[in-house]
């Protein structure tokens, strides 16, 4: 799954991808260099960040998933990450896929009914709290991580069970209210995560995230910081490996290729 940031204030890559040009431009080079899912998002979840009201996402939304419908190769499969049901509804009708919700439906009580309606695939996610309040200590307080995230997936499949959505992926939801050690620790054990739920793909996305900048600077002596260092795509690549090998079927990162190389090595007749 290739990311493409849409939004002036994502942690990664903001402003970069603003204009219609630069947005199909970015798609386009994600798919060459092997993502298999384009993951299209117009506001900013990164730590501290303010969500949008849903009636001007989805201004920002539909007519992107229009332009990429539109103009990439039939076959590209086209996943949204809103946390709310409008943009998510509207998004589907103008063609997207994939329904990839940060906040597990806690944001918006009509999203579970909304995927429910669409019958479209629905990512998961675990998370506390509003981006803008996510990494407060109240939020990241776990007595056994593990067991939290269990019963968190747990509650939320059985009510989208009940609504008849069927195909549903798990996100553990790395850098989302979580320390970097307990990030680590969920990381370290996550086939243990995977195996409690053997009838739900496991999505990660750890793609230059603060827990590899933050152990990345501590040990080069710098500062503690947030945004991605040089070496944090190498970084994301060990990372994702130990995912792909804990059971993970899918990843979302911004640089497909490093990806691949990882996936083509694990799983040499994954093509």
């Amino acid at each position: 799954m290739g990311i493409l940031n849409a939004t002036p204030d994502s942690f990664y890559d903001g402003g970069r991808y603003t204009s219609p040009d630069t947005i199909l431009a970015h798609a386009r080079q994600l798919l060459a260099d092997g993502a298999d899912i384009i993951d299209l998002g117009v506001v900013s979840s990164r730590p501290g960040a303010q969500l949008l009201e849903p009636e001007e996402e989805a201004e920002r939304l539909v007519p992107l998933v229009r332009l990429l419908r539109q103009e990439l190769p039939c076959e590209t499969i086209i996943s949204v990450d809103t946390c709310y049901s409008l943009p998510a509804t509207k998004a589907a009708e103008a063609g997207a896929d994939i329904i990839n919700d940060i906040s597990g439906g806690q944001f918006d009580p009509q999203m579970f009914s909304s995927v429910a309606s669409l019958r479209l695939p629905y990512i998961l996610m675990h998370t506390r709290g509003l981006p803008n309040v996510m990494q407060e200590s109240y939020n990241t307080q776990y007595n056994n991580i593990l067991d939290v995230l269990s019963d968190y997936f747990q509650s939320k499949l059985e009510k989208l069970d009940n609504l008849g959505v069927q195909d549903v992926w798990l996100d553990p939801g790395f850098g989302f209210a979580k320390t970097t050690d307990q990030n680590y620790h969920l990381l370290l054990h996550l086939d243990q995560l995977i195996a409690r739920f053997p009838f739900y793909p496991m999505l990660t996305a750890l793609s230059n995230k603060s827990m590899i900048t933050s152990r990345l600077a501590s040990s080069q002596g710098t500062p503690d910081q947030y945004f991605p260092l040089p070496d944090s795509e190498f970084g994301t690549l060990v990372l994702n490996t130990l995912a792909l090998r804990a059971g993970t079927r899918l990843l979302r990162v911004h640089t497909p290729r490093l990806a691949k190389v990882a996936i083509n090595l694990l799983f040499p007749d994954s093509n």
